[in-house]
């Protein structure tokens, strides 16, 4: 599956998404763009995009772009934060339909 990482996930946390293609932001090109910008130029080489930012839901028509988003909702975006809840966002990448909106907890 191709992944997009946002900027404000800690570009480690690509290694724990083990068997799939994944880039970030600033390897793709498009450092410093604006969500809805950045969602509509995802949408045309990438099936996911990855993100802590809660409120991109609130602030994006999410429902009308062809990618599906993954919140991860951890305490900070810090590495050692991401890395517990990456085997459900593993499972949660297997089980994608669409343009899906998921939020990810930290237990």
């Amino acid at each position: 599956m191709k992944i997009l990482l946002d900027e404000c996930v800690d570009q480690r946390f690509r290694r724990e998404l083990v068997g799939h293609d994944v880039r970030t932001v600033e390897e793709s090109g498009w450092a410093g763009k604006k969500n809805s910008e950045l969602l509509n130029l995802a949408k045309d080489s990438f099936e996911v995009f990855i993100t802590v930012d809660r409120n991109l839901y609130f602030q994006q028509n999410l429902t009308k772009l062809k990618i599906a988003v993954v919140v991860l909702a951890a305490k900070t975006n810090k590495l050692i934060d991401l890395q517990p809840p990456a085997p459900k966002v593993l499972e949660c990448l297997s089980n994608l339909k669409g343009s899906e909106i998921i939020v990810v907890e930290q237990h």
